[in-house]
């Protein structure tokens, strides 16, 4: 990611990082992410049945509490929140969201975290 945000590009300058929907390929897997800390060997597997995930890099974090007092500044932490794609009512060709009376919705993400390298 830090490479990705070193990069020169006009949506990562105006957002001061990621705040960027992926679209999700239609696959036989719920599969989606996996995100991997090098240095704890700690691991992030995301799964979902939605059709994206918005990816947000923790751009506007600034001197924000956690746990034991730790201050929190930009970038210190992300965000990978499965959805539809932003804007679907008003995009014919994206999935529609729209939900009739008595129907019903249904969706799963799984967050599965894992140690190990």
């Amino acid at each position: 990611m830090k490479k990705a945000l070193k990069k020169q590009h006009k949506q990562i300058e105006l957002g001061s990082g990621f705040d960027h929907n992926f679209v999700l390929n239609e696959v036989d897997s719920d599969f989606v992410a996996k995100v991997i800390d090098e240095n704890s060997g700690r691991n992030l597997e995301v799964y979902t049945t939605e059709t994206g995930v918005q990816f947000y890099s923790g751009n506007h974090l600034k001197d924000i509490e956690g746990k034991g007092g730790i201050l929190y500044q930009k970038r210190a932490a992300f965000c990978l929140e499965t959805q539809h794609f932003p804007n679907s009512p008003n995009q014919s060709n994206f999935p529609s969201t729209l939900l009739l009376p008595r129907e019903k919705y249904f969706s799963r993400t799984t967050y599965k975290f894992s140690v190990g390298k």
